[in-house]
């Protein structure tokens, strides 16, 4: 199976951060690694507008056979138009048909080799459309509030108090692993009725977006 690493170069939480060194290696490298080591994964493509970005994730493994154009590198890209882009260029250079594919974030370095295999057969014994990796929410969705620019509270659901224990589980995306069918992206979704979730423990979903979650993954790292 194909995978696609998004990398650009712009974030606004954490600057740099795809190539940011943490513990000693480039954040992008857990995921190159990962998915160098996993049994289904037989191509992977780094995604990027930044030749310093590209230059680490060749060096770990990885393939950059054409750069992201700008217009797909902005605060207001879309990921679908990035996917997308990577698999119709694919397609024009070798030839080759994608009917589906895994992105990995290089943002989620605890995701494993073993997490990537067990999601793709997942999706393969589902025959699935989409499969997603999530994780267990701890607290109620309902105790969620908006809150204005002047410090009071906006209901996102009906405003019912009720305990805890009460409640279902909800569950959220981790950002770690999304296997999709073509036909999903080309319609602009990432679920159906046939997507399924893939479940990872709290520890490995660790996303890093900004220099509080860098310093987490570094702790983690440090005290394993």
């Amino acid at each position: 199976m194909l995978a696609i690493i998004p990398a650009r170069a712009g974030s606004k939480g954490l600057p740099g951060k795809n190539i940011k060194l943490l513990h000693g290696k480039p954040l992008i490298a857990y995921t190159i690694q990962a998915a160098v080591s996993s049994e289904n994964i037989s191509r992977i493509i780094i995604s990027t507008d930044s030749k310093e970005i590209a230059e680490v994730a060749v060096s770990y493994g990885a393939e950059c056979p054409f750069m992201r154009p700008q217009y797909l590198a902005d605060d207001n890209s879309r990921s679908i138009d990035v996917y997308q882009h990577v698999i119709e260029e694919l397609e024009k250079r070798d030839g080759i048909f994608i009917n589906e594919f895994i992105v990995l974030q290089p943002t989620s370095p605890f995701r494993t080799a073993e997490d990537i295999d067990n999601a793709i057969n997942l999706f393969k014994n589902k025959n699935a459309d989409s499969v997603i990796s999530y994780c267990e929410e701890h607290h109620p969705i309902k105790w969620h509030k908006y809150i204005d620019k002047n410090g009071r509270f906006e209901n996102l659901f009906e405003n019912v108090a009720s305990n805890r224990q009460l409640e279902r589980t909800s569950y959220f995306p981790n950002g770690a692993i999304y296997i999709l069918k073509r036909n999903l992206i080309e319609s602009n979704n990432y679920y159906t009725e046939n997507s399924f979730a893939y479940m990872m423990d709290k520890t490995k979903s660790v996303d890093i977006d900004t220099i509080d979650d860098f310093n987490f993954a570094e702790f983690l790292l440090a005290t394993k």
